[in-house]
């Protein structure tokens, strides 16, 4: 499985922006897909996951700001932020994990949320 992420930028706070994760490969095998991120000096915490059943997890810090979806037409998920925040900024990780529990990781993309 390969992930291609894209979408990341340079936003002012309160403003939105939307992140793409393109999977190739094995992709049948995928059951568990979302976007961690990485803040500058912090371990990589979850944001958002969706299951192929389409169970949802956010983390509290996200919720009713964040919205994760995906278009299996395209083999991609999305992930849609809303009202950016600077503690928001960080680099972006598609993440997926298949049936076999293994991990799979695209490239990160940044987003940067200015004050």
């Amino acid at each position: 499985v390969q992930l291609q992420a894209s979408g990341g930028g340079l936003v002012q706070a309160g403003g939105s922006l939307r992140l793409s994760c393109a999977a190739s490969g094995s992709i049948f095998s995928i059951n568990v897909m979302g976007w961690y991120r990485q803040a500058p000096g912090k371990q990589r915490e979850l944001a958002a996951t969706t299951t192929r059943a389409g169970y949802t997890n956010y983390a509290d810090s996200v919720k009713g700001r964040f919205t994760i979806s995906r278009d299996n037409a395209k083999n991609t998920w999305y992930l849609q932020m809303n009202s950016l925040q600077p503690e928001d900024t960080a680099v972006y990780y598609c993440h997926a994990r298949d049936n076999r529990l293994t991990n799979y990781w695209g490239q990160g993309t940044l987003v940067t949320v200015s004050s």
